[in-house]
């Protein structure tokens, strides 16, 4: 049980948060308990998602957003964020089983997307103070600085929806995968 209380419908839902439900709710078809968990502040899940939804329309792929986004949820061992980006990574950004375990050890099986997931926990794990070494290997692999930036971005809201549902202790409405145990 969420240690912060949150609606169990969109009607439910702050006045102003309704509309944003609504929208998740046409676009993924459901409203899982994260969005809901946001909506006890409509300024949070407003900010949320516009950042999500711009970095949406970047420049890195959505396979690459999975990948970064389960490569964090790992290192900070937010089950709910695993699961949900383990589903998420399956189903829409099309990744096999070998990749999502890859990712969540810090890799890619993509030598591209390799170099921006290393970075990205390099990131997460020297709060951002990451080596020249660090920005040559990812620029080296093909990344400019405009995509850095981004990888930059996903890791900071990840970790936001991370620490949020890690705080709340959110039920987890996907498959449940456990950070605790990785995958041979």
């Amino acid at each position: 049980m969420s240690r912060i209380t949150f609606p169990a419908t969109i009607a439910a839902a702050p006045e102003a948060s309704q509309p944003l439900l609504q929208a998740v709710e046409k676009q993924l078809g459901s409203v899982p308990n994260l969005f809901r968990l946001a909506s006890v502040s409509p300024t949070a899940l407003q900010g949320y998602l516009g950042l999500s939804g711009a970095l949406a329309k970047g420049r890195l792929p959505a396979a690459t957003r999975e990948r970064v986004a389960l490569a964090v949820a790992q290192a900070n061992g937010c089950n709910y964020c695993l699961s949900a980006h383990s589903y998420l990574g399956k189903n829409l950004a099309k990744l096999d089983d070998a990749e999502i375990a890859a990712n969540r050890a810090g890799r890619s099986t993509d030598a591209k997307a390799d170099a921006a997931v290393q970075f990205a926990v390099k990131v997460l794990n020297a709060r951002g103070r990451v080596a020249t070494e660090d920005l040559r290997e990812v620029r080296d692999a093909g990344y400019d600085d405009g995509q850095i930036i981004e990888i930059v971005q996903h890791v900071a809201l990840n970790i936001w929806t991370n620490y949020l549902n890690e705080l709340a202790q959110t039920e987890i409405d996907f498959p449940v995968v456990d950070a605790g145990v990785l995958a041979a």
